[in-house]
């Protein structure tokens, strides 16, 4: 088995771990009740709702 034989500094492993984030979009997909765009396994933002029922409720604003 592979041993390292010098310690790796800081600043080395932080740059080879800094990339694998930029690479990764975000997936979206549209939300059945509003048709708006909402990240997968997510309550929407914009409507409250997840898999057909109402989690957030979101206040109406009646003036």
């Amino acid at each position: 088995m592979a041993v390292p034989k010098y310690r790796t500094s800081r600043a080395k492993g932080r740059a080879r771990r800094n990339h694998w984030r930029k690479m990764a979009s975000i997936a979206a997909s549209e939300c059945p009740h509003c048709h708006e765009t909402k990240r997968p396994h997510r309550a929407c933002p914009h409507c409250g709702y997840y898999n057909g029922m109402e989690i957030v409720s979101h206040a109406k604003d009646e003036s």
